[in-house]
């Protein structure tokens, strides 16, 4: 009976063994495909961060530009607003020379008349 007992616990002793071996290799198994994942996972996420620069380095050259262009167009109306102004100032001058010499022109007919 004993020598059975003991031979069981053997059996059941490398049964246990064998079991333990191969938790040990699912849990080797399952820590190597972890790794693989966060590597992945990682290299995503240098890829996205990557990407994300590169978007925002092109977003900031199109803001400088528009905003140089925004600076050039204000420029632009501003001095169109000078030349419009001294236009007006020059159809003001021309309008009283324009009745100034109507009124000479009328006065020179009536002298011219009598």
């Amino acid at each position: 009976q004993l020598h059975l007992t003991m031979s069981e616990k053997n059996e059941l002793t490398k049964s246990l063994e064998m079991v333990r071996k191969e938790l040990q290799e699912k849990a080797s198994e399952m820590k190597k495909e972890i790794s693989e994942y966060k590597d992945r996972l990682l290299q995503a996420e240098k890829e996205h961060q990557d990407a994300l620069t590169k978007a925002n380095q092109k977003n900031e050259v199109e803001i400088e530009a528009c905003q140089d262009k925004m600076k050039s167009l204000e420029h632009f109306i501003s001095s169109q607003k000078l030349e419009i102004e001294h236009l007006k100032s020059n159809k003001e001058e021309l309008n009283n020379s324009l009745k100034e010499a109507n009124q000479t022109l009328g006065e020179l007919l009536k002298t011219k008349v009598r």
